[in-house]
Formats: structure tokens, sequence, C-alpha cells
């Protein structure tokens, strides 16, 4: 009788698997980084608020230049990560309140309307009351319906930013005077009426539907390229050499610019509106 053959044991082989970390639940930083931006150029506005109340307009016009600059930067690299948020878009428009309503106004109330007391504060309240509105009804329309194809390079009214910049005129005048030794041109820049005249008038370019270019798709003609950078080039070194005569020199151009902008938005307006209805008329002539 023959026995059978024992079966060779077979070695159990366990092969160790890595444990897998716990994954992290929450927001990646790429979605974080544009409202960190945002919190940049909100301490920004706070600064100049603080610069101001010390009486240093020249660091506090600074400050204000560098929040406009982050708030600049901030939308279109949300846009970029595409990191876009309502949360984002609502703490966007409180900063720029402050940084653009709220530091401006009190800067030029501090650099002169003070001396008005009561009268020179109505400007600055109406200022900062205008850029809340102006802030509210852009908030509204990312809700409203679609716009017309040529509507969308084009802001109504004048955007935050740009408002704070023409606000701060009269004290980038004054800066520059201040630095030249130039007493007239300096009482003239911090003469209280002149500088309650600039606010009221920012105030209401806020607040109407004036359309203003956005420079987002603005398309340049050929012929205008170089011309448009030599004349950035001489900009950008005037900006070095001499900052507040730059400041000044881009009010005076914005508020030049306004005009040409009203009526290349006529213009295109009329171009779409006769495509539309062109093709009506012919089918019912």
């Amino acid at each position: 009788m023959t026995l059978p053959r024992p079966q060779p044991i077979r070695r159990l082989r366990y092969r160790l698997r890595p444990r897998q970390r716990p994954r992290f639940k929450g927001l990646s930083f790429n979605r974080v980084v544009p409202n960190l931006l945002t919190m940049i150029g909100l301490c920004a506005g706070l600064t100049s608020i603080r610069f101001a109340l010390d009486g240093r307009f020249a660091a506090a016009a600074i400050a204000i230049t560098v929040a406009a600059c982050i708030d600049g930067l901030d939308g279109r690299l949300a846009r970029l990560l595409k990191a876009t948020s309502r949360f984002g878009a609502e703490f966007d428009s409180l900063a720029d309140f402050l940084c653009f309503g709220v530091a401006p106004a009190l800067v030029m109330y501090l650099w002169s309307l003070q001396s008005l007391r009561g009268y020179g504060y109505m400007p600055c309240v109406m200022f900062a009351v205008c850029m809340s509105l102006r802030l509210a009804r852009f908030n509204a329309s990312l809700d409203a319906g679609p716009h017309p194809a040529y509507a969308y390079n084009f802001f109504t009214g004048v955007p935050a930013p740009a408002g704070a910049g023409l606000a701060l005129f009269p004290l980038f005048i004054g800066l520059e005077a201040q630095s030249l030794g130039w007493d007239w041109l300096l009482a003239a820049a911090k003469f209280p009426p002149f500088d309650a005249a600039v606010l009221i008038g920012t105030a209401i370019l806020l607040v109407s539907t004036l359309p203003v270019w956005s420079f987002k798709n603005f398309k340049v003609p050929s012929q205008f390229i170089l011309p448009l950078l030599l004349g950035a080039a001489l900009f950008v070194t005037l900006l070095v050499a001499d900052p507040w005569a730059a400041g000044g020199a881009a009010g005076v151009i914005y508020v030049a610019m306004l005009p040409f902008s009203a009526r290349s938005f006529r213009r295109l307006k009329r171009a779409a509106e006769g495509e539309v209805v062109a093709p009506e008329g012919d089918a019912t002539g």
C-alpha cells in the first residue's frame, strides 16, 4: 500500500500596502490666493487712513494706489485660476468701498476740507454714498441677464479705483507743488471749494450711466500700437521720476477720455442695432 505524497507547503506572501494618508477637506490654495490679495488691498486702504490721521498724506496716497493695483489683479487672477466665487465678489466689493470710498474721502477731509467743518464734511459723505451705490449697482448687474456683446467692454459709470484717483487729484497737485516749492499752486490745491467740487463731480460720475472703457478686451488698431507703446513708456518714465505729476496727468487724461468712450459706445450700439433691424426691414419691404 503506497501512501500519497505530501503536498509542498505553500508559503503565503503578504503584500504590505502603504497606508493611505487621510484626505483633508477644504479649499485648495489656488482658490484662496485671490481672497488673500483682496485682504492685502483692504489692509492697504486701512493703512492709508492711519497715514492720513498722522498727517502723512503722501504715504496715504501711495497706500490707496497700492490698493488700486491689487484690485486690478485679484479679479483677473481669480478668473485665471478658476477661483471665482460669490464670497470673493462680495469681499472684493466691501474692500473696494473702504479703500476707494471711505479712505479717499477721509484723506481729502483731513487734507483741506476740515477747515469748512460741517460743510466740508458733506462732499465726503456724498462721495462715500455714491461709491457704495456704484458698487451695489455693479453687484446687482452680476445677477442680471446677459448684456449685449458691445456692452461688455464698457463700465456703467466711472469704476471705483478710477473714482478714487480722481478724488485724490487735488492731493497729487498739492504734493507736486510742495515738492517744487510753488506756494501759489499748493494754496490752489488746498482751496476747500475746489476740493469739494472735485469730490462732488467724481461722485456724480460714479453713479452716472456714462459708458466708460473697461480696457478688458480693448482692441487697438495697428497704426496706433507704436504711439501707444511710446506713450506708455513716457508715462512710466514720468511715474518713476515724478509720481505726483504722473498722478495728476493720469487724472486729466482719464477725464479727457470719457467723451471719446461715450462716442465709441454709441457708435457700437448703432452698428449692433442696424445689424438687427436691417433684415426685418428688408423682409417687410
